[in-house]
């Protein structure tokens, strides 16, 4: 994959803008903290380990791009990155899932990445080894130093040949099945490798056997892991007694060739070498996006479930300040994953979580609300804007879709009325205008393959005029 390790914190805000408008305290904030990563790989050994990085706190409302930020920022470096919701884990001693499971989580994805990024480097080397095992499919025997007999051959060829019992070659030239008789399997299974080649095998059905074994059990539930590790560990632990499951199917060369493929690739990865490297990433740059951590701050005087709420907090405060985490992988440190905590802060404030925890996470960023300019930009400017897409979902029927600039002035005041008169959802509230201002014309767009539909401001009245001005319509319909 590309190394864009070496971004400036400028680049990187340049590149955040093709996908996010606004937010630019933010957006310079990750950046810093994405560029101290890569200058802290550059210091020296004795100083690395002291420079621990500076985890984030963003506060604004919903649909403003807390989330989108932190998920772009992670493509730009290709860390491995989690998003966790703080609400779904609970304190040590409740039923739900430990604080740690965040870290395993973020290991099991830093080893998936890498693993595929090792199976890319070695997939040109595998085409050989998965022609051959196709060809061993299609012709049993051939591969072996034991010649099948001469009817199991011919009766082989004669499948494959069709009717008339003849092969026809790449060079146009042609065979009589039978002739591959005594030593002529060699013959035979080069013909078949040339006729792989050119595809004219692609839906004969061969059969393959697909491993289904759950691979090594883990140690995990020895080291305190959740619910979860324990009852994988018993399904992989069945699986080895059983000797692993495998299962017969029938299926095309075509899928066949995706089946071996993926075995072969999987064979010839050394497994300890990806846990390795997995392990070097998700210590070193990986990136743990917790949000709605507003949602267990304790507000007021702590009582009944509120308990719990601190207990996740105090939790939290080890993994964030560093320690060590056993993983099926191997033990995890995470002094130097980067943590971006989010929450809209609208009943709570940042002050009602416990101050150590407050202590964690040293910026603290706001996040502006979004007005209507800021509509107008999203609706157009980014690289997937939703204009685009539902420009490109109509295109596939045959539908060409041309929003006028006062149709987008007018959806923009829309979204922010609404978002200021109802709960403001930010930047969510654009789907919601689009698809009630499209509707009519996704029902019926098979019925205008080949023409052009303009929606101006009048076509946007016409479809929402009535709900807006309607308070209580608006409240359940926008």
């Amino acid at each position: 994959m590309e190394n864009r390790t070496d971004l400036t914190p400028k680049q990187i805000v340049e590149k955040l803008n093709q996908y996010i408008i606004g937010q630019d305290k933010a957006k310079r904030a990750v950046a810093v903290a994405l560029r101290n990563r890569t200058r802290r790989l550059k210091l020296p050994e004795e100083i690395r380990d002291e420079v621990a990085p500076k985890n984030i706190l963003m506060i604004g409302p919903t649909g403003c791009g807390k989330t989108e930020i932190a998920r772009r920022l992670a493509k730009l470096c290709n860390a491995p990155f989690l998003k966790v919701e703080a609400t779904k884990y609970t304190e040590v001693g409740y039923v739900g899932r430990d604080v740690e499971s965040m870290v395993r989580d973020l290991m099991a994805v830093g080893y998936k990445d890498v693993k595929a990024e090792m199976e890319e480097t070695l997939r040109e080397k595998s085409v050989s080894v998965v022609e051959e095992k196709l060809l061993d499919l299609l012709l049993p025997g051939s591969g072996k130093k034991e010649k099948a007999s001469a009817s199991d051959v011919a009766q082989t060829v004669s499948e494959a040949a069709g009717e008339g019992n003849v092969i026809v070659l790449g060079d146009g030239t042609s065979e009589p099945a039978g002739s591959s008789s005594e030593g002529g399997m060699t013959s035979t299974r080069e013909k078949f490798r040339q006729m792989l080649r050119e595809g004219k095998l692609e839906d004969r059905e061969v059969e393959v056997t697909v491993s289904r074994q759950q691979g090594m059990p883990s140690m995990e539930i020895i080291a305190g892991g959740s619910l979860d590790d324990l009852q994988s560990s018993m399904q992989s632990l069945a699986g080895m007694l059983n000797g692993g499951r495998h299962k017969r199917r029938t299926v095309s060369v075509r899928e066949a060739r995706k089946i071996l493929t993926e075995e072969t690739l999987d064979s010839m990865v050394d497994n300890d070498k990806v846990c390795d490297e997995a392990k070097k990433r998700v210590e070193n740059s990986g990136i743990v996006f917790i949000d709605e951590i507003d949602k267990i701050a304790v507000h007021g005087e702590s009582h009944g479930q509120d308990v719990s709420r601190e207990g996740v907090q105090r939790d939290i405060l080890p993994i964030v300040e560093g320690s060590n985490v056993s993983t099926k992988f191997g033990v995890v440190n995470t002094t130097h994953i980067l943590f971006i905590a989010a929450g809209a802060f609208s009943v709570a404030s940042p002050s009602d979580l416990i101050p150590e925890l407050q202590g964690r996470f040293p910026l603290r960023v706001e996040l502006e609300s979004l007005s209507k300019d800021d509509f107008k930009r999203i609706l157009q400017e980014p690289k997937n804007s939703l204009i685009m897409q539902y420009s490109e979902l109509l295109k596939t029927e045959g539908v060409t879709l041309q929003i006028t600039p006062d149709a987008v002035d007018r959806m923009s005041v829309i979204a922010e009325e609404v978002n200021s008169k109802s709960e403001n959802i930010g930047a969510r509230r654009l789907h919601t205008i689009m698809e009630k201002v499209l509707d009519e014309i996704n029902f019926t767009a098979d019925e205008h393959s080949g023409e052009t539909i303009t929606v101006d401001a009048d076509y946007v009245n016409r479809q929402l005029g009535d709900i807006v001005q309607s308070q209580d319509l608006s409240r359940y319909i926008l």
